[in-house]
């Protein structure tokens, strides 16, 4: 029976079968590989909030624009402002093709949240190993990873 207590040995089973550590080594292979899962994970989280403020910022098509005047500064600012009757139609784009950008975008938003969830529960059962070391390598590897990407969350 598994114990449910924290231990500090170098003797565990990770995720899979094949991933069986025995020795001081591969626990610290094992912990470099789940520090680099836990950062990756947090580069992922910003990632998807990142494309999806992108995609956000994109101007969403006009049907009506204000004509262009070719006048000198001699034209008032109320004629050279657009108005309700001043409107002209614009030449709409298909929007077939902001729909298929908007499809693939949600898609792979789709595959990115898929992925997100998968990983946070793998480390969850990393956690769950009961093992220190390997505890500590996944909560050293969030602190990485959100040090490295939350900066980037502030040029979104």
């Amino acid at each position: 029976m598994m114990s449910m207590t924290f231990g500090v040995s170098s003797s565990v089973t990770l995720l899979f079968d094949f991933w069986r550590v025995h020795g001081p080594a591969g626990m610290v292979l094992s912990v470099f590989m789940v520090l680099l899962l836990a950062v990756f994970f947090e580069v992922l989280k910003v990632w998807r909030v990142w494309l999806g403020s992108n995609a956000r910022l994109a101007p969403p098509p006009q049907p009506y624009a204000a004509p262009q005047s070719f006048g000198g500064d001699s034209i008032s600012v109320v004629e050279s402002s657009p108005s309700e009757s001043s409107l002209t139609p614009m030449q709409s784009r298909p929007l077939a093709l902001n729909t298929r950008k908007r499809w693939q975008l949600h898609g792979i938003q789709a595959v990115l949240h898929m992925l997100q969830v998968s990983l946070g529960y793998m480390l969850m059962l990393c956690v769950m190993s009961y093992n220190t070391w390997i505890f500590l390598g996944v909560i050293a590897g969030s602190l990485l990873g959100y040090f490295i990407s939350f900066p980037l969350l502030g040029h979104i």
